[in-house]
C-alpha cells in the first residue's frame, strides 16, 4: 500500500525562518498538547548562560534545560569533544561493537561516586531509563519485588518511573493503572517530621508489604520537581540503617542533584551515607542524552548478560561530552563555584523576603536554590502568584522555572559557569520582579 502523502511546510527542517507566533501556531498544529511547552518563543542560538530567540531577543537562562546545563550552553570543550567524536563514529551499539571511551567513562564515574567498596557503572539515555534499570537491578539482586518511594518525588515519566513519582498532576493523571507493589511514604524534609516517615513505613510493613519482600527504597537527596526539598540528614542515616536491617537496597536518585549542582559532585556527599545504587543523568553530558546507573559491583552484576542495555545506551557522542564535562568541572572548580553562587542568590532572596510578605520558605543546598510564594495573610501556597512572578521575569529577559507539589516554588538552575556580570544582571531583574 502506498504511503499517504501529506503537504510539507516549505521551511527547511534546519531553518527557523519566521516569527515566534508563526512557529507557535505550527507547533500547536503539529505536536500534541501532552508535551507542555512553557514559552511561546523559539530558541535560535545560545552561549553559556544566555540564549537568543529567532526574533533576536536575549534571555538569561536560569532554567538550564531543567538542570541539564551545569556547564552552560555549548561549552567550548564540550563542543570540541563532540565534534572530534563526530569525525570518528556516531554509533556502533556498545553491546555489539564496544568502544574504549564507554569503559574509561565508567572508570571515572566509579572513582568519584560516594559508594563504599568496588563499583560498576552502566550507561543509558535518560533519567527515567536509569531509574527503571536501577529497579531492575535491585529486583534481580534481592529476588524481591516491592519498592518504596516518597510523596513529592519525581523519578521520570515512563510507566514504572511515573509510578514511583509522588506527584499526580500532571505526571500521573489519566495514565493508570500503574505497576503493583510500589508504596509511598511522607518525605522527611523541612516541612515534615521524621517520626511521621518512620511511622508510615512501619505501617506499610505491618499492613501492606512484608519488609522481606521489599527490594529497594528510592529517594532524591534533594527533591527536584517536589520543590527543591533537601532530605533531613538524620533521615538518610535512618534509611541506611533500615535497609541494612531488612536486606533492602538504598537507591539515591541523583539525576537532578548530581554533577556539582549542590556544591558537591553528588548530593549524597553532604550526608556521609553510602547508597547501594545511584542514578544520574541531566548535567553529566552537557546537554546530550546520557544517563547512568552505578552501584556496588556485586549488585550491578546481578542481572544476566543481555538483561541491561539499549540500542542507544551510552551513545559515543554523549560519552565524549561526559568526559569533557568531568574535565571542565575539575578545571573550573564548579563545585566551589556552585557553593559561592548559591550563597549569593540565597542572600539576595533573604533581603527580598524581608520586604515582601508574599515570599515564604527559602531553601538552598549549594546552587540548588528555591523560594516559595505564599498568601501573605494565610501562608497558604500561591501558585497563581508564582506564575505571575515567572512571567514578569520572562518579560524582562530572565527565564525561571517553577516546581513543588502545590506549584508555588520558584527554582533556580543557572549554569554554574555563568559570568559574574550576567549573574548580577539576573539578580537585579529578580529583585525588581519580587519587589
Amino acid at each position: 500500500m502506498n504511503a499517504i502523502l501529506k503537504p510539507v511546510a516549505q521551511a527547511a527542517a534546519t531553518s527557523a525562518a519566521g516569527s515566534n507566533a508563526e512557529w507557535h501556531a505550527r507547533r500547536l498544529a503539529a505536536t500534541p498538547r501532552g508535551v507542555a511547552v512553557m514559552g511561546d518563543f523559539f530558541i535560535d542560538h545560545a552561549k553559556n548562560a544566555e540564549f537568543w530567540d529567532i526574533e533576536g531577543r536575549r534571555f538569561i537562562d536560569f532554567a538550564g534545560g531543567i538542570a541539564v546545563l551545569n556547564t552552560g550552553h555549548v561549552h567550548p570543550k564540550v563542543q570540541a569533544a563532540i565534534a572530534a567524536q563526530l569525525q570518528r563514529f556516531t554509533h556502533s551499539c556498545y553491546q555489539v561493537v564496544p568502544y574504549a571511551e564507554y569503559v574509561s567513562l565508567a572508570e571515572r564515574i566509579n572513582a568519584i561516586v560516594p559508594i563504599e567498596g568496588p563499583t560498576k557503572t552502566a550507561f543509558f539515555s535518560t533519567g527515567a531509563e536509569a531509574v527503571e534499570n536501577a529497579i531492575k537491578i535491585a529486583r534481580s539482586y534481592t529476588k524481591r519485588s516491592g519498592v518504596i518511594a516518597f510523596g513529592g518525588a519525581f523519578h521520570g515519566r515512563s510507566m514504572f518511573a511515573v509510578a514511583l513519582t509522588g506527584k499526580v498532576q500532571p505526571y500521573k493523571a489519566g495514565f493508570g493503572p500503574f505497576a503493583p507493589e510500589i508504596y509511598h511514604a511522607p518525605f522527611p524534609c523541612h516541612c515534615s517530621n521524621l517520626e511521621d516517615t518512620k511511622n508510615a513505613i512501619e505501617q506499610l510493613f505491618k499492613c501492606d508489604i512484608d519488609p522481606a519482600r521489599v527490594a529497594a527504597i528510592i529517594f532524591e537527596p534533594v527533591q527536584g520537581e517536589g520543590g527543591f526539598n533537601p532530605i533531613q540528614a538524620e533521615a538518610v542515616k535512618w534509611l541506611r540503617a533500615l535497609c541494612d536491617s531488612h536486606g533492602i537496597l538504598l537507591i539515591a536518585d541523583e539525576v537532578q542533584t548530581g554533577f556539582a549542582r549542590t556544591g558537591k559532585m553528588f548530593a549524597m556527599e553532604h550526608y556521609g551515607v553510602s547508597a547501594d545504587i545511584m542514578t544520574m543523568a541531566k548535567s553529566m553530558a552537557g546537554g546530550t542524552t546520557l544517563s547512568a546507573v552505578v552501584g556496588r559491583s556485586e549488585v550491578m552484576d546481578a542481572p544476566n548478560p543481555g538483561g541491561l542495555g539499549g540500542t542507544y545506551a551510552g551513545n559515543p557522542l554523549a560519552v565524549a561530552a561526559a568526559h569533557a564535562v568531568l574535565d571542565v568541572m575539575a578545571e573550573e572548580n564548579l563545585c566551589e563555584r556552585a557553593a559561592v553562587l548559591g550563597k549569593r542568590l540565597e542572600a539576595r532572596l533573604q533581603v527580598a523576603k524581608s520586604k515582601n510578605r508574599c515570599m515564604g520558605d527559602i531553601r538552598a543546598l549549594g546552587a540548588m536554590v528555591a523560594c516559595e510564594m505564599v498568601n501573605p495573610e494565610t501562608g497558604a501556597p500561591d501558585a497563581d502568584l508564582t506564575k505571575k512572578v515567572q512571567q514578569a521575569a520572562l518579560k524582562k529577559g530572565l527565564l525561571l522555572l517553577t516546581c513543588g507539589v502545590y506549584g508555588n516554588v520558584i527554582r533556580f538552575l543557572f549554569p554554574l559557569t555563568i559570568e559574574d556580570s550576567v549573574f548580577d544582571e539576573a539578580l537585579t531583574i529578580l529583585d525588581s520582579v519580587l519587589a
